[in-house]
């Protein structure tokens, strides 16, 4: 599933698996699954996807999934193949259709933006000939410093732009004070994914670094200049002393860590040489705030010294990189070209860039995504989604809190606050109850880059005005368009954007079974976020602070111990292992959400037997419902890009490492020591 051709991936053994011919064989050895008859409820589960060849007990992964992992290739212009982004292509398609059919003159002002802005992306033959006019201003503004004490004014205009700066300000509900906003400040600046990109000796990573390199130095050159190749090197090094400074990825789960408070009148203990003052008045919060939280106080520290011995005319070289880089993609074709020739090709392995229009719907929906969302919910989202939804969630409050009460590693003292939190869980379903105001938003039809500057400008500037105020418990972070879910420990709630509403995760027509396995399996893996090693610490309020005792610390640790060394076992690319302390988190989630979810499918039969259907029993139903969701196939570059990354395990080991801890797995399937899917009881891990 690694791979584009015909091959399936062993997660567990890191060995690719050449595909067999196909012979009946039923999920416990008798009789193959049957078609539909007709007539009933609909399985859910796509059996012409499932490979008969392979014993379930074996690797289920493949039995489920295994016709179309040989199959289906990877689109050229994808990374990685999902029903995630399968879904997204689904509803780009549909989002394309909406805003195709918007018009020339619509009364309504969000329309007559949301086609506006779409229409700018699309004069490609103007783009071309206005060449580096679009960000002429921000490279002159750069041309003009002639200190580095302007630097301060000039990153905080990048943040206010959306341009990457060596940090980032963010506005979010202050974690120790859930009732207020707070300034954020976090480490940034970087061209590449991570900082084992620049620091880690590996083959595969130093020829990316190489690339990246090559890339900066075609696109100077491309801009003009004459020294291209000094300004590569000189950029590639700044970005690298940057990279040694910052926190991994590990360390930034912590939340406790990363939460440090600071008097803005301290702030110049931790960059003496930086005029903060400058900085905050221009980045527009300077008299609103008396403090911020620094993500990484030794970043910033080591940044004021960075700031100090390195020569301004590096600082500008790089300043004038990051404004190129952030502008490529929206000028013209040849900029764009040697764009996704690194970031999609080089380091992705992707060959061929989305259709424009594509990206222009990407676009969109990224600046003005709730306006389009609107039309997109008119259209697409029945009412009735909503309402089996919120069945589906009531049957998994019901399946954790019976759960917590049995829990063997919680104290009673724990488990009242565990109960006391989701009895205060806000649940979130399809689309927010207030859109969000776009009538501040200028958009125009003949200026792209302008139209993208003004989009961040404006989201910044909305983000700012909500310092001062109550939080507002009723925003959504993700647009109703979104296929995707979200667990939010600041402000104890669960969201599920309408699209996501959708098969392989939700199908309406079909048997519960199915949706269970899928979307209850997601409603189960976001609650649990709040109880995994980070949600755990904050309570019912969103509030950051310890409430489980000392004990309950050390059996929770115990257990997430484990559920680590096993995820460290997968090595989805060979010398790329799964990291399971940066996916622990993710991990806990995903055990934990499904066996939550096979429990409240046991409640929503009511007693009753389930039937019998396509020739599995409700309870394979179940199983063979959560990994359908999660078949993937994946370029080697793009996985690594999201081993180093990405806080989620792989797709494939997300939908067969779970089932290893599973009780009900074992009995639906009849999985016995000798099965490679068996582990002894003793080593199988179960939180909830």
């Amino acid at each position: 599933m690694w791979r584009t051709s015909a091959r399936v991936y062993d997660p567990l053994l890191g060995a690719a698996l050449g595909i067999g011919v196909l012979i009946a064989c039923s999920p416990a050895g008798g009789q193959t699954p049957a078609a539909a008859s007709g007539s009933g409820p609909v399985s859910g589960i796509e059996l012409q996807f499932m490979d008969a060849s392979v014993r379930p007990q074996d690797d289920f992964y493949a039995y489920v999934n295994g016709r179309w992992l040989a199959t289906v290739e990877i689109p050229a212009d994808k990374g990685i193949l999902t029903p995630f982004n399968m879904l997204d292509d689904a509803t780009e398609v549909e989002l394309k259709a909406l805003i195709e059919g918007i018009g020339e003159n619509p009364p309504d002002p969000d329309a007559q933006k949301i086609a506006a802005l779409y229409a700018s992306f699309f004069d490609e033959a103007r783009l071309d000939s206005l060449g580096l006019q679009p960000i002429a201003k921000e490279l002159a503004r750069i041309g003009k410093i002639r200190s580095n004490r302007q630097l301060p004014s000039l990153i905080a205009h990048f943040n206010v732009v959306g341009v990457s700066a060596p940090y980032g300000l963010r506005i979010h509900q202050d974690a120790r004070e859930p009732t207020r906003y707070v300034v954020d400040l976090a480490q940034s600046g970087l061209g590449l994914p991570d900082r084992d990109y620049y620091l880690k000796d590996d083959d595969k990573l130093r020829r990316v670094r190489a690339e990246y390199r090559a890339h900066i130095e075609a696109m100077e050159k491309l801009a003009g200049s004459r020294i291209a190749k000094k300004e590569a090197d000189d950029i590639v090094a700044l970005e690298t002393e940057l990279a040694s400074a910052q926190w991994s990825r590990v360390e930034n789960r912590n939340p406790a860590k990363t939460y440090n408070k600071r008097s803005t009148a301290e702030l110049s203990k931790l960059m003496p040489a930086y005029d903060w003052n400058s900085y905050l008045l221009d980045a527009g919060v300077a008299g609103k705030i008396d403090y911020v939280i620094i993500g990484q106080p030794s970043y910033f520290t080591a940044l004021g010294d960075l700031l100090q011995k390195t020569p301004l005319a590096v600082w500008k070289t790089y300043f004038r990189w990051r404004v190129l880089s952030a502008a490529a993609p929206y000028l013209g074709k040849a900029f764009a070209d040697e764009h996704f020739a690194f970031y999609g090709t080089a380091l992705r392995g992707i060959p061929q860039d989305k259709p424009r229009w594509k990206r222009g719907v990407e676009l969109v929906s990224g600046s003005i995504g709730e306006a389009l969302g609107k039309l997109y919910v008119a259209r697409y989202f029945p009412s009735e989604s909503k309402a089996r939804m919120q069945a589906l969630v009531r049957n998994l409050v019901a399946a954790y809190r019976g759960s917590i009460e049995t829990l063997d590693w919680m104290s009673a003292d724990t488990k009242k606050a565990a109960q006391d939190k989701l009895d205060r869980l806000a649940v979130k379903i399809g689309y927010p109850e207030r859109w969000r105001d776009y009538s501040k938003l200028g958009i125009s039809r003949d200026d792209l880059y302008g139209n993208v500057v003004r989009a961040h400008r404006f989201e910044y500037r909305r983000n700012v005005d909500k310092l001062g105020n109550l939080v507002d418990r009723s925003e959504w972070r993700m647009s109703p368009q979104t296929v995707n879910a979200y667990y939010n420990p600041e402000l104890n709630e669960i969201v599920f954007p309408a699209a996501i509403l959708q098969p392989p995760y939700f199908n309406a027509k079909a048997d519960e079974a199915a949706n269970y396995g899928g979307i209850g399996a997601v409603i189960g893996h976001e609650i649990s976020h709040g109880f995994d090693d980070r949600g755990s610490q904050y309570d019912a309020e969103g509030k950051l602070r310890d409430w489980f005792t000392q004990e309950d610390h050390e059996k929770f640790r115990a257990k997430t111990r484990a559920l680590v060394a096993q995820y460290d076992r997968y090595e989805p690319v060979p010398g790329f292992h799964v990291n399971g302390e940066l996916t622990l988190g993710e991990n806990i989630a995903d055990n934990s959400g499904l066996a939550i979810a096979y429990k409240a499918y046991e409640i929503s039969l009511g007693g009753k037997e389930a039937p019998t259907i396509d020739g599995l029993t409700g309870e394979q139903r179940f199983f063979a419902g959560w990994t359908q969701a999660w078949r993937a196939k994946v370029r080697d570059n793009e996985a690594i890009v999201r081993i180093k990354s990405d806080p989620h395990a792989p797709a494939a080991v997300r939908g067969y490492a779970p089932l290893l801890n599973q009780p009900g797995f074992y009995k639906a399937f009849g999985v016995e020591p000798g099965d490679k899917m068996y582990l002894p009881p003793g080593e199988r891990i179960t939180i909830w």
